[in-house]
This record gives structure tokens, C-alpha cells and sequence, in this order.
């Protein structure tokens, strides 16, 4: 019993290591030559551009519950005039990177697994060695550095589709001006103070986050794609723990971040 305990926490500790390591390679890799441009350009596009319409639709509906929810418990105190500011701080500082980083981990880290699991149990992977071409190089980079750029964009997107939502409830349910609520959105964002005279805070919360998230959503789905063992079934495992231990981490990441944004830059 002890044995099997302690071979189990031996491969847990070997299997976080070689996710750093390849996190380390993955990176340091896009630094020097050769570096394969075409495939970053691929990557950004499947990371990126086909993952936009499904984060428009969750940005977009996620903020106009958000507003019919909060119209409800603001009408008690006579404050619904206040929604846009509930809305914009919400979306901006937290539901924004956070559902980005779980729709993004669904669509894009189970399908990274799902394509190196697949080459790896067809020996795709073993032919790159063979033709001298590192894996981690040729498949890893390109995909984790996609992830870090596009992320961030998807969620810039995702912000600006859920207080769009927000302001078509307010206006059409709650009877709020449009221009009321959109000058309530201004005010939660510059009450937040601003970092180099010009940048809010907001954005910087809004922004940093995603920007870790990628390279998680990215890491986590080549790392099982690459271990993959078994065929296809194997292929099925490594997609659905990529996507459950993207999620994890995602929400366990949110939460330091946020601490350590709030001790850094005091709100």
C-alpha cells in the first residue's frame, strides 16, 4: 500500500516536472533558429479567429443575464442606474478572462491534445525525431506563443460583447438611456485609477489574466497530446484531462492573480 502510494506520488512529481520543462522549452524555443513562422500564423488563426463567433455568443449572453440579473436586486434600492458600472467592473476584471479561458480550454486545448495524441500514437512524432526536426519546436512553440497573443484578444472581445449585452437589456427592459449606461460603464472603469496616466487598472486585471491562461490552455493540451499511450482510446483520456486540468487551473490561477494584482496595484 505504501509503495503503490509512494510510486503514485513519484510520477505525479515527474509528470509536473516535464509540464515545466516543456513549458520552459516551448518558450525559449521561440527565441531562437529556426523558427517556424507559417505555423504560428495557423495556430493563431484555429486559436483565434474560429474560436470568435462562440466567444462572442457566451460574452453577449453572459452580459445581458448579467444585467437582468443585477436590474432585479438594483430596482429594490432605487440604484439601477448603476448597472452599467456592476457590468463593465464584472466582464472587464473577472467573467471576461475567466469564460474566455473555459470556452477557449473546451474548444482549442482538447483539440491541441486530440491532434498530438493522434500524431503521437501513429509514430508521426517519432518521424519528426527520425528527420531531425524537434517536436517541441516544430509542434509546442508555435501553439503555446498563439495562445499567449490570441487569448488576450479573445478576451478584449468577449469584454466589449458583454457590455454590449448588458446595454441592450438596460435599455430595452430596464428603460435606461443608452448613453446613461455607456457613461456608467466609463465611470467603473476610470474609478478604478490608472497606471502610467493613460492605462486603467481594469485592463491591466482584465488583460494579465488571459495572458497566463494561453499559455496554460496551450501547455496543458500538448503536454497529454505528447504523452499519449494507448491509441485511440488514449487519445479520448488525453483530450478530456487536458480539458479538466486546464479548467482547474484556470480557476485556481484566477485566484492568485487577482491577489497578487490587488497587492501590486492596491485595487
Amino acid at each position: 500500500m505504501l509503495e503503490r502510494f509512494n510510486n503514485a506520488a513519484k510520477q505525479k512529481i515527474q509528470s509536473l516536472q516535464e509540464y515545466f520543462v516543456l513549458g520552459g522549452k516551448g518558450i525559449g524555443f521561440a527565441f531562437s533558429r529556426p523558427f517556424y513562422r507559417g505555423d504560428l500564423i495557423q495556430q493563431m488563426e484555429a486559436i483565434g479567429v474560429q474560436s470568435l463567433a462562440i466567444v462572442l455568443l457566451t460574452g453577449f449572453f453572459t452580459g445581458m443575464v448579467l444585467a437582468l440579473q443585477s436590474s432585479i436586486a438594483l430596482k429594490t434600492f432605487g440604484a439601477t442606474l448603476y448597472i452599467g458600472r456592476l457590468v463593465a467592473g464584472s466582464m472587464i476584471r473577472e467573467l471576461g478572462p475567466v469564460l474566455a479561458g473555459l470556452t477557449v480550454a473546451g474548444r482549442v486545448g482538447s483539440g491541441i491534445a486530440a491532434q498530438l495524441g493522434s500524431m503521437r500514437v501513429t509514430e508521426q512524432i517519432d518521424a519528426l525525431n527520425t528527420l531531425g526536426t524537434d517536436p517541441i519546436r516544430k509542434l509546442v512553440t508555435p501553439r503555446v506563443l498563439a495562445a499567449l497573443i490570441m487569448l488576450p484578444t479573445l478576451t478584449v472581445i468577449n469584454d466589449f460583447a458583454g457590455i454590449l449585452g448588458g446595454s441592450v437589456i438596460t435599455s430595452a427592459y430596464v428603460g435606461i438611456p443608452t448613453s446613461v449606461y455607456w457613461a456608467t460603464v466609463w465611470d467603473q472603469i476610470a474609478s478604478g485609477g490608472f497606471i502610467f496616466k493613460y492605462v486603467p487598472i481594469d485592463f491591466v486585471h482584465g488583460l494579465v489574466k488571459p495572458f497566463v491562461f494561453g499559455g496554460i490552455i496551450a501547455l496543458t493540451g500538448c503536454h497529454f497530446g505528447l504523452k499519449t499511450t494507448g491509441g485511440t482510446e488514449g487519445v479520448g483520456i488525453a483530450t478530456t484531462r487536458t480539458v479538466v486540468t486546464a479548467s482547474i487551473l484556470i480557476l485556481v490561477t484566477d485566484y492568485f492573480i487577482t491577489q497578487l494584482l490587488i497587492a501590486i496595484l492596491g485595487s
